[in-house]
Parts: structure tokens; sequence; C-alpha cells
């Protein structure tokens, strides 16, 4: 990552140095910016269907956004954020946090980064009357607000514990330029456009062609305050189908894929120039039961829907071993995780007894599902089905759709029961735990599924403890206490399966990120 500590000896110097992460090899060429290193090409599995920043919590948009509009720091997930474009920061004591920003950072279109560019980009993530509602309030649910002390100190409020403060805003803290996003109705509309001027950060890259759907090209931004970013150009293209993503990687239209299923891995391998690059990331792949809606209002109805599903035999078939069984909703490495919490065990028979206890016996119920955003994952929700539809009390069915349904079903809360049941992924890539259980559990959550006054006290009261050993037992505790009301279907851990040319230096992250600057060629 970009390094704004020492202005004397730069993080990509320090690797050349040092030879960490095996990076070693073409850096020099990379600063150099020869014809072979130019341009690198990064195929997704869903193109940005926004302009506007703030408008997604998808994983794909983030990859492509953050050169654009930078993270304001360096972060590994579950570690203390480092300094980036914050230089440094304090608590002050009283729920605030001041963040002092560097001094020579631009945008894009040459106007100077200040405190009121942070502050109101805040305030449009977190604040649903201002501006437009963000989903990126799921992960800022502890931050309450943004003022401005003078041009390069902001001061961010927060309710509960720092360290969960510094977990939220270290991994969700971007900015955009307010006088210029005013200017495009950001006050009031999301932003809106279809060329390359509707774009306006301080990142590394500068956006420079624009085909909505289609297409999107950088290049690296001449005033950049940090180092100069390792390639030329960036272009982000995307294809939904995993076959069409590989083969564009076979013939050298792209350098680097996604979300490679399984049954086009060996394809990848077989060819000299390319490899398989894995990492089980933070991703959960689970199916919310909104737990207002018949027959998910019963908690042994929705521990049924546990023990009908063999997860075991979804993963080492239909994902063929390319996954891990998940038992809460929290991933193994996350601060919080239960690591005494045994996965529902595959039981049809105790899954009919618990339909029948529930009253619900009889049932006819779907189960709405995307198709191409997660691993194999219109087959694991036909599969998923499939048991439950086995079981001689429950009727249940499926249907695949855009993803963008399954997104707006999840994003829209407790009030919308069109869809109470459909199959999704969460990242928890701040690194701890209460990322995924205050966004889907708590009243203003940003993507809330359940309602259970329980378990969003629990999840409150752990928020406002300070000792990191007594706040991590917390979690557990409310891990444990998920898992027993069982407001998911616990499918599995999702394995990020990367497509690359054998050239590309780069080692894939846990929390997905795809960032240029941490490549070289």
């Amino acid at each position: 990552m970009m390094d704004a500590h020492n202005p004397s000896i730069d993080r990509r110097t320090l690797l050349k140095y040092t030879g960490a992460a095996g990076l070693v090899t073409g850096i020099a060429g990379c600063l150099g910016g020869g014809d072979d290193t130019d341009e690198v090409v990064i195929t997704l599995s869903e193109f940005p269907d926004t302009v506007d920043p703030i408008d997604h919590i998808t994983g794909d948009y983030f990859d492509v956004f953050d050169h654009i509009y930078e993270p304001l720091f360096d972060i590994e997930p579950g570690e203390t954020p480092e300094p980036r474009v914050v230089e440094d920061w304090e608590h002050t004591g009283d729920g605030a946090v001041d963040l002092l920003l560097r001094e020579d950072v631009q945008f894009h279109d040459g106007q100077d980064l200040t405190a009121e560019d942070v502050a109101f980009t805040l305030r449009r993530q977190i604040d649903p009357e201002f501006g437009t509602a963000s989903s990126q309030v799921a992960g800022l649910a502890s931050i309450d607000g943004a003022e401005v002390i003078d041009d390069h100190t902001v001061r961010f409020e927060y309710s509960g514990a720092s360290t969960l403060a510094e977990y939220e805003f270290g991994n969700y803290a971007r900015t955009m330029n307010a006088e210029w996003a005013r200017e495009q109705g950001a006050e009031t509309e999301k932003i809106t456009g279809d060329s390359a001027e509707v774009f306006n950060g301080t990142g590394p890259y500068e956006v420079v062609e624009f085909t909505p759907n289609t297409e999107i090209v950088l290049e690296a931004f001449d005033d950049y305050w940090g180092e100069e970013p390792p390639f030329d150009r960036l272009v982000f293209n995307a294809d939904n189908e995993s076959s069409g993503r590989v083969s564009a990687l076979e013939t050298g239209e792209t350098d680097l894929t996604l979300n490679v299923l399984p049954e086009d891995v060996g394809t990848v391998r077989e060819n000299p120039d390319t490899e398989i690059r894995r990492v089980t990331s933070f991703r959960n792949i689970f199916c919310p039961m909104k737990n207002e809606s018949e027959p998910f209002d019963s908690q042994a109805f929705r521990q049924a829907m546990n023990y009908a599903v063999d997860n075991e035999g979804i993963i080492n078939d239909t994902l063929s071993s390319f996954g891990a069984p998940m038992s809460q909703p929290t991933p193994d490495g996350v601060n919080g995780y239960n690591p005494d919490l045994d996965p529902y065990p595959y039981d049809p028979e105790q899954a009919e007894r618990l339909v029948d206890e529930s009253g619900y016996a009889g049932v006819e119920i779907e189960l709405v599902a995307p198709q191409g955003r997660y691993l194999n994952d219109a087959d694991v929700a036909q599969t998923v089905a499939d048991q439950i539809d086995q079981l001689e009390n429950v009727d249940c069915g499926s249907r695949i759709v855009d993803f963008g349904v399954v997104s707006d079903a999840n994003s829209a809360g407790m009030d919308d029961y069109d869809i109470p049941f459909f199959l999704i992924g969460w990242s928890v890539i701040t690194g701890d735990a209460d990322y995924g259980l205050a966004g889907f559990f708590q009243e203003e959550g940003g993507v809330q599924t359940f309602r259970d006054e329980e378990l969003d006290s629990a999840i409150e009261e752990s928020q406002g403890i300070e000792d990191p050993e007594e706040r991590e037992q917390a979690l557990q505790d409310i891990n444990e206490m998920a898992r027993e009301k069982a407001p998911w279907i616990f499918l599995h851990l999702q394995e990020s399966i990367y497509g690359v040319q054998e050239e590309i230096q780069w080692e894939p992250r846990k929390d997905e990120s795809i960032w240029a600057w941490e490549m070289s060629r």
C-alpha cells in the first residue's frame, strides 16, 4: 500500500530493499513505466451500476472506486489503521476523534482536500436525510457525525468503544469534493452521469473514459500526493459468466479476474501463462429469513431450515471443496469469532420435527438467489431449496434473479417482506464481528433482516466495552446467541478464487480488495 509515514522512503522502495511479500522482481520496471507495464486490465464479475461512490456496498464496486476515491487509511483486516490521507488522529476521550489530514492532497479537478470534504462525505454516508440514503451506513454504525475543526482537522463523533470506531472509519472513510458534489446535486440526490466528468476523487488514478455498464479506463493522476502508481493505465470491465472471464484471461485480454468458478479452475491452471490464486475470504454466504414474515417468525422453523441443509455436501459437491462451513455470523479470523460453536449438522428428521413444532407444517416457501455474484450461487441456492423441499412437511422452490434484486431485498431492511428468504454474501471487511452483527441485527443497522430485542440489546452493550478482551468475549457470546436464534441458514465461508496472468506479482487479500498499488509486473 502507499505509505504516508516517511517522505524520504516510500513503501515500494522499502519492499525493493527488503523483498517483503515477494514483490522485488519487476518493481523497478513498474516505476520506470516501460511499455510492458503500462496497463493492467481487471475483469470483474459485476460492473458498477452507479457513479456515486457511496451508492453501493458491493466489493466489485469498491475495487473500482477505491482507485478514484481513495481510502483515508491504509488497512489490513483486523488491524489498527495506518496513516494515509489522514496523517494522524487522536481520541479526545469524550466520544470523539480528531483526524489530521495531509495538506498536499488534491482532487482530480485541481482543488485541495479540506476537512469540509471529509465531513461532507461522512454525512452523506451516515445521514439518510443528507443527500441520499447509503447502505454504507452499515459499516459506520457507531459513527454519529462529523465536525470541521479547521481546514485540515475533522472531528468524528462516535458512540461506543474507541477501537470499534477505528475498525469502522479505518475501513469505510472516503472523501468526495464537497463543492463539486454539491454542484452535482449530491445534497439531495445520487450523483448520476455517463461521462468521465462525473468522477472526482483524490486517488492515484483518475477516470479518462467511461462507458456505462461496459468499461471504465483510469490513468495515473499526475498531481497525486503519494508515490507514483505502478501502472500508467487501469482498465476495468466485467463479465458475469466465469467462462467468459476465464476466456479473456486465456487470450490475454485481461490480466486478472475474480470469482473463477471451481469448474473453470482447471482451465486456468492448464494455461502456461495463467495461474489460480486463492484465499479463504471473510465473505460469509447465507440465507436470511426475515422473522416478521411467516413462517420465519418461528425460531423452531428457522432452526429446522438449518438442519434440512447438507452444508458439507454442498461444499464438497457444488463448490468442489472451495469453502468452509459456517456455524455463526462471524468468520474465523475476525475479532469476536466463537471457536466453540459447531455448524448445524444435516438432520432431516430433526428438521421435520421442528417444522411440526413450529405449527407451519405444509407451508410453501421460495428461496430467491442471484446468479454469477458468488461462487456457483445459483446452484448452491437450488440445492438448498431442493433439500428443504425433500422434507415431508415443507414445499420449497427457488427463483434465480439478477443480483440487484437480492441486494435491494437485503438493503430494504425490515420494512419489505416481498422477498423474506434469499441467498446473499457479506464480507466482514473491518475484521470485527460488529460489522456483520450490527448491520443485520440492529435497528438502523443498514441491512437489518432480523428483529430481536435480546440480540439487539446485547450488540448495543458490546459496542460500549472498551476492554478488548472483555469485548471479544461479549461478541463470542452474541455469536452463540445468534446461532441458537438461527436468523439465517448458515452456509459457508467463500473461497476467493482469482485467475491471474503469471507475470502479475500480487497476492489476494482476505477482505477481497483488489488494489493496483499492491501489484507489480
